[in-house]
C-alpha cells in the first residue's frame, strides 16, 4: 500500500537576504543556502573570552575576617566595619567559590577593593551601608572570570588606557599578565601616575597645603555605642527639622561620653591585686572595691536612706524650682545647702551640665514616688523621679582627658592606666586618624614646621565693621605682619582668624543704619582695608566665622541668641572681598614663580574647625558669649568655713601672661590672692568648658541648638586648642590638660576715649609650640 507523497514545503528563508545587484550583472535574487557557506571563524585574538563557572559557596565573615584584616588594615591602614566585611564575605563566596584560599583568589580581591576604595572615597572607615563600596563591588563583578579579576577597565577611568593587549582577556591587561605591578598602584596608567606617598609630600612643601577649615555642616557625625564602647558613624543625615526623639538622643550622647571617660580614669580603676578582684555587691547596689570610686545609679538609691553614694548626673530644674539630678536611670530632688564646689572659686556649675556629687541619700516616707519621666530618658516607675532627697557633700566636674590618651600619639604619656588610647583608630573629623595617619603627619610637619620659622595663624574677634576705630585696628595688625616684596625670607602668617560681630548692632533687624544695603557697605570697607596690603593676602588664609548680630539670624533674633550652630555670611555681602584677594593673587602671582599657596578666603560656619596635617593639631573656634551665660545661670553656694582645708587639688594650669615684658611667674607658686581676677576667671571658664567636653553645657531655654548638629559643639576628644571670643570675659591664653584656650577680646583696643586710637589686640598661636600670646600693637 503506497500513500502520497506530501509536497516539500520550501525552505525558510532567511531574514538577512543578501542583496541582489543591478540586473545587468544577472545576479540571481535566490538565497543562498547557508549550509553550504563555509562558517566566518572569528581570528583568535577576536574571540569572546570563556568564562570558567565558579561554584558559589557560603562564606562566613568570620572566617575571612584574618585575611580581611591583614589586608586592609594592616597594609592600607582601613578599618572594617561588620557590615563591610559581610558584604566582602557574600562576594567573595559567591565570585571565588572554593579556592578563594588556596588560589589567593579573595587576597586578590580585597586588595583591589582597598586601592579602590581608598582612591575614589578616602575615608579610614569602610562602610558596607552605604553606596560607596556597593559600587566598587559592581565595578570588580564585570572584571572577574573564573574568580580571578582579569580585566580592570570597569574599575575606574584608568581603564581606558590598557598597554600590552592579552589574547585571553579581549585585549585588556589581566593581574597574572603583569606580575610587576606595585602594591601602591591598581590597574593601567595608575601605574603610570604619581602615588608615591614620598613624591607626594615633595610637591606639598608650604604648610598651608596641609590645613583644613571644616564647617560645623560638614563634620561628620558620630554615635558612642555602648555595647560596643566603640563610636559609630550616624547612617542617618542630619536634618535642621528632625524628629523629636532626637532632642533626647542630644543628652543621651553627652552622658554617654562623659560616662565612658570617667569609668577610664585612673581614679575609677579598679585595683590590679588580688585582694581587689573579690569585689561583693554592697547594700548600696554598687561594686564596692577598695580604693577605687564608684558611680551608683540613681535608681538603686530607692530602699537604702542614710547610705553615702557618688552620683554622675545632669543638673535640672525641676517643675517646682528646685534642683534636681539625673541620670539615665531617673531623678532625684538635690539639696546643696552645704556642699562644697571642688575647686573652691575655681569652676562654674550650671543646670545642664554633667556632674559628680558625693553625699547622702534621705528617703521621704511622706513623699511618694513621682511617675514624671526624667531629663535624659526612661518612662514609669524607675525612669521617672524618685521619693526623697539627695544631700551634697562635695560636687566636681568629671576629670579631663588628655587629648593624647583619648587618641594617642608619638609623645603620647600613659596616664589614664589602660595600656594605650582610647579611640586611636577613630576618625572624628574625616581628616584620618591618629593610627593611621599619625605617624606619616608627623614625619611630614618635622620637616615643614622648622624652628628657625614663626608658624603662626592671628585670631582677632568683634570686628565691628561700622566703627571706623575698628578698621583703624584692624590696619595696625595687617601693617605688623605685612612685607614688601624685596625682603630676603619674609614670614607670613598661615592664617589670619577674623570673628563677628561684624556689626554693632543686629543687622536686617529694623534697627537704622542696619540694613541690607549698609551691611554690604561694611563688607566693601573691610576689602578695601584688604587691598592696602596684596603681599599679605597672597600669602595667608583668610578665615571668618560670624556672629549672632550677622546675617541671616540676625533678621529674626534681633542679636539675641541664635540656635548654634549657623552658617557662613551669605555670598551676597561678600563678593567684594573675594575680588580683593583674586587681584591680589595676581598681582603677586601673575608673573612671579609661586613658591607656595595663593592666598584664599574661606566662610566659615560657627562653630568651626581648623585642623593641619591631619589629625595631629586641631583648633575649635566658636564666636558666644559663654560667661555672662555662666554669670546669670550658675549656682551659688555657701561660703565654707574657714577651718576646713580643700581636700582635692584640681589639675594645675598653664597661663600666658598677655604682656611679655617680664618674665611670666610660676604659677604654681602663686596663691589665689596674687592671682588677679581676669586670671581666675580665665582658669574658671576654661576649667568648665574643658570638662564637660562641651562648648555650650547648658539647657536648651538657655542656649538653643539644632538637635542634629549639637555633635560640633562636642570638645572629645580634646581638641590642641580653642578659641572663645567672648566680648565679656578678659583677654587670656590659658593652658589646661594641654589643650590652649584662647579669647582674643575686642580688636578695638582703644576701649572707647580712654585709650589711643588704631590700638589693636589680637591673639598670635604657634601651631608647632601650640603657645599663644595676647598681643597689642598701636
Amino acid at each position: 500500500m503506497t500513500t502520497a507523497r506530501r509536497p516539500e514545503k520550501p525552505s525558510a528563508v532567511p531574514q538577512n537576504l543578501i542583496p541582489s545587484s543591478s540586473p545587468a550583472f544577472g545576479t540571481p535574487v535566490h538565497p543562498i543556502n547557508p549550509r553550504r557557506t563555509a562558517p566566518i571563524r572569528a581570528p583568535p585574538s577576536l574571540k569572546p573570552p570563556v568564562r570558567a563557572t565558579v561554584l558559589p559557596i557560603e562564606l562566613p565573615p568570620a572566617t575571612l575576617r584574618p585575611l580581611a584584616f591583614r589586608t586592609f588594615t594592616k597594609k592600607h591602614n582601613l578599618t572594617l566595619t561588620s557590615s563591610a566585611l559581610s558584604a566582602l564575605a557574600s562576594f567573595i563566596g559567591k565570585h571565588c567559590g572554593a579556592g578563594w584560599r588556596e588560589e589567593g583568589l579573595a587576597e586578590k580581591v580585597l586588595e583591589e577593593v582597598a586601592k579602590s576604595w581608598k582612591k575614589d572615597n578616602g575615608q579610614v572607615i569602610v562602610e558596607g551601608d552605604g553606596e560607596a563600596l556597593k559600587r566598587i563591588l559592581k565595578a570588580l563583578e564585570g572584571s572577574m572570570s573564573g574568580g580571578r579579576v582579569v580585566n580592570a577597565s570597569n574599575l575606574g577611568r584608568q581603564g581606558s588606557f590598557n598597554f600590552g593587549p592579552d589574547a585571553n582577556n579581549n585585549g585588556a591587561p589581566s593581574l597574572e599578565s603583569r606580575p610587576s605591578l606595585d602594591h601602591n598602584t591598581s590597574f593601567g596608567i595608575s601605574s603610570l601616575e604619581v602615588e608615591d606617598k614620598d613624591e607626594e609630600e615633595e610637591l606639598l612643601k608650604d604648610p598651608r597645603e596641609w590645613m583644613k577649615v571644616i564647617g560645623a555642616f560638614e563634620q561628620p557625625k558620630l554615635v558612642y555605642n555602648v555595647s560596643k564602647e566603640h563610636f559609630d558613624r550616624s547612617t542617618t543625615k542630619p536634618s535642621l527639622f528632625p524628629d523629636p526623639s532626637h532632642k533626647t538622643d542630644l543628652f543621651r550622647q553627652r552622658y554617654h561620653v562623659v560616662h565612658q571617660r570617667i569609668l577610664r580614669n585612673e581614679t575609677f580603676q579598679a585595683p590590679t591585686f588580688s585582694a581587689a578582684r573579690s569585689a561583693t555587691l554592697s547594700r548600696t547596689g554598687s561594686i564596692a572595691i577598695s580604693g577605687a570610686n564608684t558611680i551608683t545609679p540613681i535608681a538603686n538609691l530607692l530602699g537604702r536612706s542614710g547610705s553615702t553614694h557618688l552620683l554622675l548626673g545632669m543638673i535640672t530644674i525641676s517643675p517646682t524650682g528646685t534642683l534636681a539630678l539625673s541620670d539615665l536611670t531617673g531623678t532625684i530632688s538635690l539639696d546643696l545647702q552645704h556642699a562644697r564646689p571642688i575647686p573652691e572659686d575655681g569652676t562654674f556649675f550650671a543646670p545642664g551640665m554633667i556632674v559628680l556629687v558625693d553625699g547622702s541619700y534621705e528617703e521621704n516616707a511622706g513623699d511618694p514616688t513621682a511617675g514624671s519621666s526624667s531629663t535624659l530618658g526612661g518612662t514609669g516607675g524607675i525612669g521617672g523621679t524618685i521619693g526623697g532627697k539627695f544631700i551634697g557633700f562635695s560636687v566636681g566636674h568629671p576629670p579631663c582627658e588628655r587629648r593624647t590618651a583619648t587618641l594617642g600619639g608619638a609623645d603620647e604619656v600613659e596616664k589614664n592606666g589602660l595600656g594605650g588610647p582610647a579611640f586611636g583608630w577613630t576618625d572624628f573629623l574625616g581628616v584620618g586618624s591618629e593610627r593611621a595617619t599619625g605617624p606619616r603627619m608627623n614625619r611630614i610637619a618635622s620637616k615643614l614646621l622648622t624652628a628657625e620659622k614663626a608658624h603662626n595663624i592671628l585670631i582677632a574677634s568683634d570686628l565691628h565693621l561700622d566703627v571706623p576705630s575698628t578698621l583703624t585696628a584692624l590696619r595696625t595688625l595687617l601693617r605688623t605682619y605685612s612685607h614688601t616684596a624685596e625682603e630676603a625670607t619674609p614670614v607670613y602668617p598661615l592664617a589670619i582668624v577674623l570673628m563677628g560681630n561684624f556689626s554693632s548692632k543686629a543687622t536686617l533687624a529694623s534697627v537704622p543704619g542696619a540694613g541690607s544695603i549698609e551691611y554690604k557697605e561694611h563688607f566693601d570697607a573691610l576689602a578695601s582695608v584688604l587691598s592696602e596690603f596684596p603681599q599679605l593676602l597672597a600669602h595667608t588664609s583668610l578665615v571668618l566665622v560670624p556672629g549672632d548680630n550677622d546675617a541671616w539670624p540676625s533678621a529674626f533674633s534681633a542679636g539675641a541668641a541664635t540656635p548654634l550652630p549657623r552658617k557662613q555670611i551669605p555670598e551676597l555681602f561678600t563678593s567684594r572681598i573675594r575680588r580683593a584677594i583674586r587681584e591680589a593673587n595676581s598681582e603677586v602671582w601673575g608673573a612671579g614663580k609661586k613658591s607656595g599657596k595663593e592666598g584664599e578666603v574661606v566662610w566659615t560656619s560657627n562653630p568651626s574647625r581648623l585642623t593641619w596635617f591631619g589629625v595631629k593639631g586641631e583648633m575649635t573656634i566658636l564666636r558666644d558669649d559663654v560667661l555672662g551665660r555662666l554669670h546669670r545661670t550658675s549656682i551659688r553656694f555657701n561660703k565654707p568655713e574657714a577651718d576646713v582645708d580643700v581636700d582635692v587639688e584640681p589639675e594645675p594650669m598653664d597661663v600666658d601672661q598677655p604682656t611679655q615684658l617680664e618674665p611670666t611667674p610660676n604659677p604654681q607658686a602663686q596663691s589665689q590672692d596674687q592671682i588677679d581676677s581676669d586670671t581666675l576667671t580665665a582658669r574658671a571658664l576654661t576649667r568648665t568648658l574643658l570638662s564637660q567636653s562641651h562648648l555650650s553645657p547648658f539647657p536648651l531655654s538657655v542656649r538653643p541648638l539644632h538637635w542634629d548638629f549639637a555633635h560640633t559643639l562636642n570638645l572629645y576628644p580634646l581638641p590642641s586648642s580653642v578659641v572663645i571670643a567672648d566680648s565679656e570675659a578678659p583677654a587670656f591664653v590659658v593652658k589646661y590638660c594641654g589643650c590652649t584656650v584662647m579669647n582674643p577680646g575686642p580688636i578695638d583696643g582703644s576701649e572707647g576715649r580712654r585709650g589711643r586710637e588704631g590700638r589693636a589686640r589680637w591673639v598670635e598661636f604657634d601651631i608647632r609650640s601650640n603657645i599663644g600670646v595676647v598681643r597689642t600693637e598701636g
